[in-house]
């Protein structure tokens, strides 16, 4: 058997190392630099390495397995499987097997359901695709429990999606409260906790506290796919979508804090995050800014008050941590203010960065003397009620938009952005990737007019 490995890194060396060792011929083909397994011979490039295989094997991640595909496509010997095992949506999956072009016949979706650097080339496997059958029979030579699930491209893949789910958020919630625990040097309680919990013990911490930090950027992406899913199903992905924030956040190294994320949001523009998220999570431009140039980015503090009543506010500002902003459901009431200049200085006492209102508010003078920074719906020189009722740290509507208690809020001169904290890591990357292309855009501009 010939066997032709895509992919050097920790999972396709296992596959190549097992392969040789049952006596096939392996080669194998990695751009970076990374070692080469025992009894595989390296090859200078994808289409060396596949001709003359019989099975391909391609693990070079979901961002460039159509890429791949769609290079070695035309070296492929006419009999030769291509398995495709890298952890990718279904969708992914079936334009793998377009790239393939007449190869596309002899094309598997493999899912890897488990960890092989744990269970080596035995790890269980979901297969379907044309070639599934023919894919199953050469992993199990290396004694793998292979399912096959049919022949459409992306059905084994839409399984392990589904088992993403829960085993990616395990271990994003194993971080998390290891993360806590340090911060609040509980470790070894937390960890104790965890240990008890799991059927595996400290064993099993470690394993998925570890391999979660070691592959977070590959996870982030399931997750993301898992996102997808469960939307498509009709099942709300919230805790999935927070998932790969998670995620997102370990893989550019120690989880980033809230504030070093707030912080991050306060050097971006709010039609930037606004195209991040596809146009949505933009406040009715209705509520502006009280006094010009404030920019504004913190936390939300929700307050739902009876229009024209602030006895919410009041009892907000006693609740709400240093940094916080309040973001005030007051019904887009304009005719009486819910703050003025002495709440201001309340707030300002308090640490309260600022507040977003969805009604009016007067001494617009002394806000802005004060430098706090206030977006409302209008100003207005009559007082507000103070008998309640009101809620605080209920979802609300801000213009038109959904806010939760916790999500982070940016505001400047165009208007106001909602950000979900579950995805504020997505959004955060999305928004620098706009910014950059817009600055690059905009020199090819000035050049064009210098020319």
């Amino acid at each position: 058997m010939r066997i032709a490995v895509l992919g050097l890194g920790e999972a396709g060396t296992i596959y190549a190392t097992a392969f040789a060792a049952i006596g096939a011929s392996v080669n194998g083909y990695d751009p970076s630099d990374v070692p080469t397994p025992d009894g595989v011979s390296r090859m200078p490039s994808g289409a060396d390495a596949v001709r003359h295989a019989d099975v391909v094997l391609s693990l070079v991640t979901a961002a460039h397995a159509v890429t791949v595909a769609g290079d070695v496509a035309g070296h492929l010997e006419p009999s030769a499987v291509y398995a495709d095992l890298n952890a990718a949506a279904p969708e992914c999956k079936q334009d793998v097997a377009a790239a393939l072009g007449d190869a596309g016949d002899r094309f598997a979706d493999v899912a890897v359901i488990g960890s092989v650097p744990q269970f080596g080339a035995g790890t269980a496997l979901v297969v379907s695709g044309p070639a599934g059958e023919r894919a199953a029979a050469s992993f199990r030579a290396l004694g793998a429990d292979v399912e096959v699930v049919g022949v459409r491209p992306g059905a084994a893949s839409r399984r392990k999606i589904l088992r993403t789910v829960f085993m990616k958020g395990l271990g994003a919630v194993i971080t998390e409260a290891m993360d806590a625990g340090v911060a609040a040097d509980e470790t070894e309680w937390v960890r104790a906790q965890i240990s008890a919990a799991l059927t595996g013990g400290e064993q099993a911490l470690d394993r998925l506290d570890q391999g979660t930090r070691k592959h977070a950027l590959r996870r982030a992406h399931e997750s993301e796919a898992a996102v997808d899913l469960l939307a498509s199903l009709g099942v709300s992905p919230f805790v999935t979508t927070g998932v790969a924030s998670r995620h997102s956040a370990l893989s550019r190294g120690p989880a980033q804090d809230l504030e070093a994320l707030i912080t991050a949001f306060a050097e971006l523009p709010t039609a930037a995050i606004g195209d991040a998220r596809d146009r949505l999570g933009m406040v009715d431009p209705r509520v502006r800014s009280v006094w010009p140039g404030p920019r504004l980015a913190g936390r939300v503090v929700t307050v739902l008050c009876r229009p024209g009543d602030n006895k919410g506010i009041h009892e907000a500002l006693t609740r709400a941590r240093r940094g916080d902003i309040l973001v005030v459901d007051g019904g887009g009431h304009s005719s009486r203010a819910l703050i003025g200049e002495l709440i201001a200085h309340r707030a300002i006492n308090r640490g309260i960065r600022g507040m977003i209102i969805d009604g009016a508010v007067r001494d617009a003078a002394a806000l802005q003397e004060a430098g706090f920074p206030v977006w409302a719906v209008g100003v207005s020189p009559a007082g507000p009620y103070k008998s309640g009722p009101y809620r605080i740290g209920t979802d609300i509507s801000l213009g038109g938009v959904v806010v939760h208690h916790g999500d982070i809020v940016v505001a400047d001169d165009d208007g106001v952005a909602v950000v979900p904290l579950a995805d504020a890591e997505r959004v955060l990357a999305d928004s620098r990737a706009v910014v950059a292309d817009e600055s690059a855009r905009y020199q090819r501009i000035l050049a064009d007019r210098a020319s």
